[in-house]
C-alpha cells in the first residue's frame, strides 16, 4: 500500500505541469538535449580523432585543411539536433521555433563553406600564381570578395525562411538604389580601378612606384584606394580612379639602372690625351662585370663647355638594387678618376678670367 502511495505520488510529481508541460515531458527533453551534448563530445574524442589521424597520413594537405573546415559545423550540428529533439518531445509545434531550427542549420552550412574558404586560401594564392598577370594581392581581392558573397547568400537564404521577399525587397529599392549609385560613382570609379590594377598587374605590394607627384613603396592595395610609404615615411592615399587614369612608373619592374655623366678636363689637355682617355673608360666599362655590354655604351668627347673639355658618358649597370647600384657608381668613378690622373690630365672646375685693359691716357701720361 504504501508502494501504490510512493507510485502514485511520483505520478502526480511527473504530471505537475510548468507553463501547461508535464514536468515528466521536460525532463525527458532536457535529458535527449543533454545526450546529443554528450554524443557531441564523444564525437570529438573518437570520430575527429581517428579522422585526424587518417588525414595526417595522406600526402596531400588538402584533405587536412577540409576537416579542419568543417570540424566546429559538423560539431555544432549536435547541438542543432538536440534543440530539435528537445522541442520535439516537448511537443512544441511552433512556427518560430522551426524557423529558428532552420535558421540555425543555415548559418551552419555557410560557416563550413566560409570556413573551407579561408582553410584553402594559400592553395588560391598558388593556383592564380601559376598565371602570368595573377597576383596574391588579386587572389586576396577575389577570397574577400567569395566571402561577401556566402555571407550575402546566408543571410538571404535566412530572410527567405523568415519569409521575407528579398527579391521584392530589392526591387522596391529601384528609385533609391538609382540615387544611391548616382551618389557612390566616385566609390564605383575607384572599386573598378582597383580591379583593373590587379588584373592589368600594374604594380605589386613592396614595388617603388610614382603616380603623378606620389613616389614611394606600394604599403597595400584596396579596393578603393592604394597606400604608398613615401621615402620620408609619409603614407599617402591615392584614389584608384586616379592610378587608373594616370601614368604609373614602376621603377621596381626593371632590370638595370642608367648611368650618365659629364668628366670635366682641363682646357690645356693635348688632344691625342683626351682620344686616350676616352678610350681607356670606353674600355674599363667594356670589361667591367656590372656593367650592360649593349648599344646603349656610349663614351664621347662631345662639348667644348665655358670652363671644361667635355667627355659624355651614358650606359647601364646589370642590376637595378639601389645598394648595389651605388656600390657600382663609386667603382666606376673612382676608375674614371684613375684613368684622368695616369694620363696627366685633370678635372676643370668652373673658373673665369678676369682681364684689364690699360686706358691709353695713363699710358701717355707716364710718357
Amino acid at each position: 500500500m504504501e508502494k501504490n502511495e510512493y507510485f502514485l505520488r511520483l505520478m502526480d510529481i511527473l504530471n505537475y505541469k510548468i507553463l501547461s508541460l508535464p514536468l515528466y515531458k521536460i525532463i525527458i527533453a532536457i535529458t535527449v538535449f543533454f545526450l546529443f551534448l554528450f554524443f557531441r563530445k564523444l564525437f570529438t574524442l573518437f570520430i575527429l580523432k581517428f579522422l585526424r589521424v587518417l588525414v595526417r597520413k595522406t600526402k596531400t594537405d588538402l584533405d587536412d585543411k577540409f576537416l579542419k573546415a568543417i570540424k566546429e559545423p559538423l560539431k555544432f550540428l549536435f547541438v542543432i539536433a538536440g534543440l530539435y529533439f528537445f522541442f520535439y518531445f516537448l511537443e512544441v509545434d511552433s512556427l518560430v521555433i522551426i524557423h529558428v531550427l532552420k535558421g540555425l542549420l543555415i548559418v551552419d552550412i555557410f560557416w563550413a563553406l566560409y570556413n573551407i574558404i579561408t582553410q584553402f586560401e594559400e592553395n588560391v594564392y598558388k593556383i592564380l600564381g601559376k598565371f602570368g598577370k595573377a597576383s596574391r594581392e588579386l587572389a586576396s581581392f577575389l577570397i574577400k570578395i567569395t566571402k561577401i558573397l556566402i555571407i550575402s547568400i546566408g543571410i538571404i537564404a535566412l530572410l527567405q525562411d523568415w519569409g521575407i521577399n528579398v527579391t521584392g525587397f530589392i526591387a522596391s529599392l529601384g528609385l533609391g538604389g538609382l540615387a544611391f549609385a548616382l551618389a557612390a560613382k566616385d566609390t564605383a570609379a575607384n572599386i573598378f580601378g582597383g580591379i583593373a590594377i590587379l588584373t592589368d598587374n600594374i604594380f605589386k605590394i613592396g614595388e617603388w612606384v610614382k603616380i603623378g607627384s606620389a613616389e614611394g613603396i606600394v604599403e597595400d592595395i584596396g579596393i578603393r584606394t592604394t597606400k604608398i610609404r613615401a621615402f620620408d615615411k609619409r603614407l599617402i592615399i591615392v584614389p584608384n580612379a586616379s592610378i587608373a587614369n594616370s601614368n604609373v612608373e614602376n621603377f621596381s619592374r626593371r632590370d638595370k639602372r642608367r648611368i650618365m655623366m659629364r668628366i670635366g678636363l682641363v682646357y690645356d689637355t693635348p688632344i691625342d690625351t683626351i682620344k686616350k682617355i676616352v678610350n681607356d673608360i670606353r674600355q674599363m666599362l667594356l670589361n667591367h662585370p656590372d656593367i650592360a655590354k649593349d648599344e646603349s655604351l656610349l663614351i664621347y668627347f662631345d662639348e667644348f663647355e665655358d670652363s671644361s673639355l667635355s667627355i659624355f658618358c651614358y650606359f647601364f649597370t646589370n642590376t637595378a638594387v639601389w645598394s648595389e647600384y651605388l656600390r657600382i657608381r663609386e667603382d666606376i668613378n673612382l676608375k674614371i678618376k684613375e684613368i684622368v690622373e695616369k694620363n696627366g690630365s685633370a678635372f676643370a672646375f668652373p673658373s673665369n678670367s678676369i682681364y684689364f685693359e690699360t686706358p691709353l691716357r695713363l699710358e701717355n701720361e707716364k710718357i
